[in-house]
């Protein structure tokens, strides 16, 4: 590691750039953790509500949106430690009523599949079951019927509902629900006082609400998801919660040096199981078993992002240096906010250079995309690509049950090289979105955004 790299927290330093990042971007509120020589330090800046004017502070909680699938993860791979369950084996020998609608797929898909994105198994599938325990058995047999991205194994595509089965697995096989599981086999092993997954839980603590638009306003509702959405996207904590959580996935112990996974099993979770097309929306360029996997130009990392309506959350570790931190926001979009201070962060205290924010380059290369023009499908999505003059214009409609949840997004777009575009959205602020186009082994021409394969259909 570079000489330069600092080994102590200059914790004013750091709070007044948390402050002056959050206000340039117009985040009303942000908490920030940072592990850094074996000590966790706490920031909090703003607000939580712009309609209440209560303050942020290091003891609030946030929604973590699909950090969330990283306490999944965790559960699963507790388990298959214990020998309770085979990654490689056939989800159906657990659980026999797992279904898709591709009777080859459901007789192969499984845990190992799940965990790092391969299952072919969709991710916008929202389907209320109700507030009972028996919430996510009935969302596995709600989503028999729901259609895949792709074949299992044949390309990486982020899926929600294949972090609900893997939820609904830790039920099985532990006898509990998934919330009272993740309350006994990790949030109390590890000490974590001020992490929940339920609603009313929180009614302890200051809450974030989350906020969206340029002038950022309270969103209508403070959650939009189900139950059952816990494995997915439904954990709430504070930052330095998520922190403790992070720091035990470094070598399996709690900060009381109680052993919570073997050090064989965190290894195993930040281990690359596949490359992924898109290197921009997460920022890394592969997955583990529930981890997205960075390489900083040789200094290796591990974390996940996360987002629930008007909020975000992201956490980076770098173990090499013992260096983590979680970012917090009640924000819809702060993307900008986390990259700046990510940059300055992981650059001081770890050595780690990151790349460049995504975008198209000053002169952009001639591309032929009459092979891209047309329309692609996945569930709950319908995305139309066109061609006027040589230049591709991008539309992205929600459908089935997510049909009107949103406007479509619409976007031109500009080539970055053969099959990577960027496309420039008000609704993103002034980020721009990658969009590739590739092929699926079998041939199928497919677009990737967000990191969600939709093959093409006419």
């Amino acid at each position: 590691m570079p000489n330069s790299v600092r080994t102590t927290f200059d914790r004013a330093h750091w709070q007044a750039r948390l402050d002056g990042l959050r206000a340039g971007h117009h985040v009303p509120g942000a908490a920030l953790a940072v592990l850094i020589d074996g000590e966790i330090h706490e920031l909090a800046s703003g607000i939580l509500h712009r309609g209440t004017g209560v303050e942020a502070t290091s003891d609030s909680v946030f929604q973590l949106g699909s950090v969330a699938k990283v306490y999944t993860a965790s559960l699963v791979m507790g388990l298959a430690e214990e020998g309770r369950l085979d990654l490689d084996a056939p989800v159906i020998e657990v659980l026999p009523e797992f279904a898709t609608v591709d009777p080859e797929a459901t007789k192969t898909i499984t845990a190992r599949q799940l965990l790092s994105h391969t299952s072919g198994l969709t991710c916008d599938f929202t389907d209320d079951t109700g507030r009972g325990d028996d919430c996510l058995a009935k969302y596995v047999e709600a989503a028999r019927g729901v259609g895949m991205d792709c074949p299992p194994g044949t390309a990486a595509s982020y899926s929600s509902v294949g972090y609900n089965v893997l939820g609904r697995i830790v039920e099985v096989l532990t006898g509990l629900t998934w919330d009272d599981a993740l309350r006994e086999r990790l949030i109390a092993p590890l000490g974590l006082t001020e992490t929940m997954t339920l609603p009313e839980e929180a009614l302890r603590f200051r809450v974030a609400m989350g906020h969206l638009g340029p002038d950022p306003e309270p969103t209508a509702v403070w959650d939009l998801l189900p139950r059952n959405a816990g494995p997915y996207g439904r954990v709430l904590a504070t930052a330095g919660d998520v922190v403790r959580f992070a720091r035990m996935l470094v070598d399996g112990v709690a900060a009381d040096g109680t052993r919570v996974l073997a050090e064989e099993t965190v290894a195993a979770m930040r281990r690359r199981e596949v490359e992924v097309p898109d290197k921009w929306t997460l920022g890394s360029d592969g997955w583990g078993l529930g981890l997205s996997i960075f390489d900083w130009d040789g200094v290796l990392g591990f974390g996940h992002n996360g987002s629930s309506i008007g909020q975000r959350s992201y956490l980076r570790v770098v173990p090499e240096a013992g260096v983590a931190f979680a970012l917090l926001s009640n924000h819809g979009t702060t993307d900008r906010l986390y990259t700046s201070l990510a940059r300055e962060l992981l650059g001081e205290l770890a050595g780690v250079v990151l790349p460049a924010d995504f975008a198209p380059p000053t002169s952009p290369p001639s591309v032929d995309v009459a092979s891209f023009v047309g329309t692609y499908r996945r569930e709950g999505v319908i995305i139309t690509v066109t061609d006027t003059d040589g230049k591709l214009h991008f539309v992205y409609e929600f459908a089935d049950a997510l049909e009107g949840i949103a406007p479509p997004i619409e976007a031109d777009l500009v080539p970055v090289s053969e099959g990577v575009f960027a496309g420039m959205n008000p609704m993103f602020g002034d980020d721009w979105m990658p969009v590739l186009f590739t092929e699926l082994p079998d041939g199928t021409p497919c677009c990737f955004t967000s990191m969600r394969v939709a093959p093409k259909i006419a």
